[in-house]
């Protein structure tokens, strides 16, 4: 990952010819130093999430656009870090949103994660191999659930760059929290990035990744790492959630044990799907073979 400091919030930075990066003021120990508002095109827009309803944020934004078309404002998924700055953008450019499908969740369990921006509704949802164009580029829509069931990447076919939201990201590894979030679909979409050749990552968070492949192999072997420290703590009778943590995650900053904790029940709702595990109440046991 790139260890470079990061950009000020409310800058421009043009990452190459096609591509200019917003940094947005709501750093958090879920959110990193911000969200990054990636602005793609020259002459005419796609602004892929605006990120919160933030009013310094707005205006960077706005001030980068600088009056040309926005065709397109795009959206990767619906955590309140990354959708509702689109509404008053769209107000304002008159640019249609799309991207991810809207997500009413009906479960009222724990969160660690962003909270879910419940008024997110596009007008446009996209769709796998889906396309949204403008002069001299066009992003293809890439669908990645896990993070959130309705996740997608773009790939802007130009340069062969991939917007990679929170699926893959520039500083941690992505929150699978169920029941929205999904382990098995997790792992399936970096199995799914794995097999393209994208030149270089620009994430929601964290600086740009530019040896993808190598990262998204590292993310599989940590997954795949967790698991097996799961199956092994199992075996050693830790079958409650918090237990696990307490074992797995040595030294971790206490802000983020909530999402450790979603995380982990990820791996083992996976588990219990490939009939390796089970649960009785809160406590979990290997199926015996």
């Amino acid at each position: 990952m790139n260890d470079a400091p990061p950009p000020p919030t409310g800058l421009a930075i043009e990452l190459e010819p096609l591509v200019t990066r917003v940094l947005a003021p709501n750093a958090s120990p879920y959110t990193f130093t911000g969200t990054q508002t990636h602005l793609v095109g020259t002459t005419d827009l796609a602004i892929i999430d605006p990120g919160p309803a933030d009013e310094a944020h707005h205006a960077a934004l706005l001030r980068t656009i600088a009056g040309r078309p926005v065709r397109a404002i795009v959206i990767t998924h619906h955590h309140r870090d990354h959708s509702p700055g689109a509404r008053r953008l769209a107000h304002e450019t008159g640019a249609p949103i799309m991207g991810a499908a809207p997500f009413a969740l009906s479960d009222d369990g724990p969160r660690a994660d962003a909270a879910f921006d419940a008024d997110y509704a596009p007008d446009r949802v996209l769709a796998e191999g889906e396309r949204v164009s403008g002069e001299g580029w066009a992003l293809e829509a890439i669908a990645t659930p896990g993070h959130t069931s309705n996740h997608l990447a773009f790939a802007l076919s130009e340069t062969g760059a991939l917007f990679s939201g929170d699926h893959v990201m520039g500083w941690a590894t992505s929150v699978v929290s169920p029941p929205d979030g999904d382990m098995g679909d997790y792992m399936a979409s970096l199995e799914k990035l794995l097999g393209r050749g994208d030149r270089v990552y620009y994430p929601g968070h964290g600086l740009e990744i530019e040896r993808p492949q190598r990262l998204v192999r590292g993310l599989l072997g940590h997954r795949k790492q967790r698991e097996g420290q799961i199956l092994r703590l199992l075996g050693e009778g830790v079958g409650t959630v918090p237990r696990m943590v307490e074992r797995m995650y040595v030294g971790l900053d206490r802000r983020l044990l909530p999402a450790a904790e979603r995380s982990v029940l990820a791996h083992l709702i996976d588990l219990d799907c490939r009939a390796l595990v089970r649960a009785d109440g809160e406590a979990w046991s290997i199926v015996s073979s």
